[in-house]
């Protein structure tokens, strides 16, 4: 290799050195990337496919804006679920690992609640509730990738709706559990007890993965990855604090901006307010006092757990 400087003379070898290991041979791969075409910003990220999956049912202007919030929440959600699935994946799990990851989670929560303006202020109330009715019954409600995001965070027995989760805190089975999550009854006549379209849909298509996934994760969610460190690692501070900070992004501000938005567009000045879309049970289903989600129950009083968002609920929602 003469006249070829000595770092670049060393790559080479350890990358014949790599490929002779693997059965390859270097020269092959080599043709391969004297043949490759150079890669565009644009190509590397599908730019065109990605501008072209705005495809909007009615001819308002802004339901364009509608369907691409919603994707961009879409790809922070799996963002998520990458970090996640890194904390329960991991088999020595340290408590710098888990503070970061725990905090990367935090930081795209917060940047969705804080660009949720773009929901509540960004589209006309007269064309969002006239572009709606083409969407139904589809619904927010059926964001998969949110339920997975619960389903991975902890226990589905801390996801039992409030007023039955006392009596499911024996041994239950991953079916049972899941037959009474809290959303459910978000989806469901609250006169009748019948489902509707919207949850039928979304329990069609997803059940099966829900029941996977929880039957994958049993004593291995992140709250039980929690509980499994030492007591002197449980006993981080910081580790507490971004598991709270994480609990609260979630199930308090993560729900309460969707409040505002239904606060604008669903009740109007001097008019009953418009059921959601899908017939979902908005007041009785968006406001964490009436839920008291959380994740790491172990990490909050009883106090905190009694009041949980239930001031702001008191000031915004209108009984």
């Amino acid at each position: 290799m003469e006249g070829i400087q000595p770092e670049i003379a060393e790559k080479v070898r350890q990358l014949e050195e790599k490929f002779r290991n693997s059965g390859q041979d270097l020269g092959s791969y080599l043709d391969g990337l004297l043949y490759d075409k150079y890669l565009t910003y644009w190509d590397y990220i599908h730019l065109d496919t990605l501008l072209s999956l705005q495809n909007p049912k009615t001819h308002f202007p802004d339901e364009e804006i509608f369907i691409g919030y919603h994707q961009i929440t879409e790809l922070y959600f799996k963002l998520i679920i990458h970090e996640q699935k890194q904390i329960v994946e991991s088999e020595e799990l340290s408590v710098s690992f888990f503070i970061e990851k725990i905090n990367r989670i935090v930081r795209y929560f917060r940047i969705l609640a804080n660009s949720f303006d773009v929901m509540i202020r960004g589209m006309e109330r007269e064309q969002f509730l006239k572009f709606r009715m083409a969407l139904l019954p589809a619904s927010g409600f059926q964001s998969a990738q949110f339920r997975m995001i619960e389903i991975f965070s902890t226990p589905l027995e801390n996801l039992v709706h409030n007023e039955v989760r006392e009596s499911f805190r024996s041994d239950k089975s991953i079916e049972e559990l899941f037959e009474n999550v809290y959303w459910k009854r978000g989806a469901t006549n609250l006169d009748t007890g019948e489902k509707t379209l919207t949850l039928r849909q979304f329990e069609k298509k997803y059940t099966s993965r829900f029941l996977r996934t929880a039957n994958r994760l049993k004593n291995n969610t992140i709250y039980e990855k929690f509980q499994q460190l030492s007591a002197e690692d449980k006993d981080n501070k910081n580790l507490r604090e971004a598991l709270r900070t994480m609990d609260t992004a979630v199930n308090v501000n993560w729900l309460l901006v969707h409040i505002g938005a239904a606060q604008k567009y669903l009740i109007g000045k001097n008019e009953a307010a418009a059921p959601a879309t899908g017939g979902t049970n908005w007041r009785q289903f968006l406001p964490p006092s009436f839920q008291r989600i959380t994740f790491f129950p172990e990490l909050w009083n009883e106090e905190e757990k009694k009041n949980w968002g239930k001031q702001w609920v008191e000031e915004m929602i209108t009984q």
